[in-house]
């Protein structure tokens, strides 16, 4: 007959197995920790609780413990108990994890295949919703680039920006296929990638800048601001902006008339964005005095954190791109296309740590991701014009 036991921290014994008991209990513990079901600093049951509750003697227990202990996976303290270490140093925890993890993707890839998506679109997915994470732990990543910003070497690769998740994608990739590129993004909006070329804090900036009297993209921004200067602009793509609000649109939401509606609270983003210049050109136009909505001085850094706001019940509207929407799972109302532009400054386009970023640009595989993961055009993704200079 098979005896199972199972104790409150998740042993099971069996005889079953041809493992021996104590060996049973060493490897379980190192599976509970590594998986962090115990955590540094937990009690694990008495020698006399572990073998009472187990149906085994003390002297096994005792062996699997001192094991563990000599692993660094426990500690025993006189009359404190035994409690997982605060650093294993079993080498076999990290083999764990990552097997696990290793497991876990591959089924979900697995599941997906199955149910008819191609690889590309599982990148795609995988890729926002990555995206979507770091948002969620925003404020750590801020502390951990903050740091980074201090330690990296002067190589690193600037890029000052506004959001845009192909951008993201873009440097997911960059850095997982090229690990010894190192890159640092800041998105300050448009205008402060512009500002960052002009005062040379940036290798390149990322922008989508409409002129209103022109009708065109970033080009009359970049005259203005970088006057005589060379610059190469590689476009990035073209992407859709609209509104975006809960899941069936429950506020009935139309058109950025609806946002002066006392019902309405809007979601909005920083002063100097693409999306809010563009905002608030659509409000002059309308008449509409920006003031008078409710939430409008509300302001995020990016356009998960808007989708973000909206999907939480924080907000019920707000302005950014569709795959932004696609990756929290609320609705969009698309009403703009407009032009994402890589601007470099020549010397810049020119120097070799910038091959890398180019290339990736122009690969067959990132179009198909970026375009897999919603409301891009890539038809143009990299393809590059000069402006300023002398000739």
């Amino acid at each position: 007959m098979s005896r199972k036991v199972k104790h409150e921290v998740g042993i099971h014994l069996g005889d079953t197995t041809t493992s021996p008991l104590f060996r049973q209990i060493v490897e379980q513990v190192r599976q509970l920790v590594a998986t962090e079901h115990l955590r540094p600093g937990e009690h694990l049951p008495t020698v006399r609780q572990m073998s009472d509750s187990l149906g085994i003697s003390p002297g096994t227990v005792v062996k699997a413990y001192r094991e563990l202990e000599q692993n660094g996976v426990i500690q025993s303290r006189r009359g404190g108990g035994t409690v997982v270490a605060a650093k294993a140093s079993d080498p076999r925890l990290l083999t764990i994890r990552q097997t696990r993890l290793s497991n876990m993707m591959s089924n979900g890839i697995l599941e997906a295949l199955s149910q008819g998506y191609s690889l590309e679109e599982v990148e795609a997915a995988f890729s926002v919703h990555l995206d979507r994470w770091r948002e969620e732990q925003k404020d750590t990543a801020q502390a951990a680039k903050a740091m980074s910003k201090r330690t990296e070497s002067t190589k690193a690769l600037v890029i000052v920006a506004s959001h845009d998740l192909a951008l993201n994608m873009l440097v997911s990739r960059l850095r997982q296929k090229n690990p010894d590129v190192k890159i640092r993004v800041t998105y300050a909006g448009s205008l402060g990638g512009l500002i960052a070329l002009q005062e040379g804090r940036a290798d390149l900036a990322g922008i989508h800048l409409l002129d209103a009297e022109t009708g065109e993209y970033n080009y009359p921004y970049i005259r203005h601001l970088l006057p005589g200067r060379e610059m190469a602009i590689v476009h990035l793509a073209y992407r859709i902006q609209g509104l975006m609000f809960a899941a069936g649109n429950p506020k009935r939401i139309k058109g950025v008339k609806d946002l002066r509606r006392p019902d309405v609270t809007l979601i909005n983003r920083q002063k100097g964005s693409g999306t809010r210049i563009l905002l608030d050109q659509e409000l002059r136009q309308l008449g509409i005095t920006p003031s008078g909505l409710k939430g409008y001085d509300r302001e995020v850094d990016t356009h998960l954190a808007v989708a973000r706001s909206i999907a939480g019940g924080k907000a019920d509207v707000g302005l950014g791109i569709e795959a932004a929407a696609r990756a929290c799972q609320i609705d969009f109302l698309p009403l703009y296309r407009e032009r994402y532009d890589l601007v470099i400054p020549i010397e810049n386009h020119r120097n070799k740590k910038l091959v890398p970023l180019l290339k990736m640009i122009g690969s067959k595989d990132f179009h198909k991701a970026v375009t897999e993961a919603g409301g891009y055009d890539t038809s143009q993704t990299g393809t590059t014009t000069f402006v300023g200079g002398t000739n």
